[in-house]
């Protein structure tokens, strides 16, 4: 598989509940799918967004998150009438869902009552879970993607959730929880070569500039692990792990 890391899809669902007991996408079904195109980080308009009747009702507890009735999906396809569309959309892109183990789930689920040589969208695409980077960057704390538009102050202004409006959302949130990692250098100071990683990927590029480089003392480099050790103490520390 060879994957286009420049376009990135975001990628979002809603689907008709969740199994109580085991596998939560068994005897359920996805309703809605929404992805928004990110090309070099930037939104281009390109978005995929369906309906599907799913040929079952709707749990009342998911009719509450999403409003999306039994009848308003009567007349819309069904998964297997546009899963080519979809493939051929998110085919060798990096995929952005939020929590992936639900919608990845949902949606291999979907691929497999097909039959179809594809099981897995992992098989296509290269996921990444953006409640793994928040739970990364903000450890202990509420990581939902409500809680993140909170904190990273993104206007939600809605009251339903929507497969297309959640997936909007995720990439404002995703631009901005990973804004700060877009272009990150490592100095190799023996080849004399630049690492930087763009969007998580690394690439090599030929070293321009001379750098200064600041060796620390053994006093120095001494008061700094004692340091983290006791930080250690209070909260598993990164650094020393």
């Amino acid at each position: 598989m060879i994957v286009n890391y420049d376009r990135q899809i975001v990628l979002d669902t809603e689907t008709t509940g969740l199994n109580n007991q085991g596998k939560i996408y068994l005897g359920h079904r996805i309703i809605e799918i929404g992805a928004v195109e990110l090309i070099n980080r930037k939104f281009t308009n390109n978005n995929f967004h369906v309906y599907i009747n799913p040929n079952r009702s709707i749990q009342p507890d998911a009719f509450k998150i999403h409003g999306i009735s039994n009848d308003f999906l009567l007349d819309k396809p069904t998964f297997g009438d546009i899963y080519k569309d979809f493939i051929k959309y998110i085919n060798n892109s990096e995929i952005i869902i939020h929590n992936a183990n639900f919608d990845v789930g949902f949606l291999n689920y979907e691929l497999n009552k097909l039959n179809l040589k594809i099981k897995k969208i992992s098989d296509i695409c290269n996921i990444i879970d953006t409640l793994k980077i928040a739970r990364s960057i903000f450890p202990g704390k509420k990581n939902s993607l409500d809680a993140l538009c909170k904190r990273y102050k993104i206007c939600i202004n809605r009251k339903l959730h929507s497969a297309i409006q959640d997936a909007k959302i995720l990439s404002k949130v995703y631009l901005r929880m990973t804004s700060m990692q877009k272009e990150i250098d490592f100095v190799s100071i023996n080849n004399k070569n630049i690492y930087k990683i763009h969007s998580g990927h690394i690439h090599e590029s030929q070293r321009k500039k001379s750098l200064f480089v600041y060796k620390l003392t053994n006093s120095e480099q001494n008061r700094h692990n004692r340091y983290l050790q006791k930080m250690n103490t209070i909260h598993p520390c990164l650094w020393i792990q």
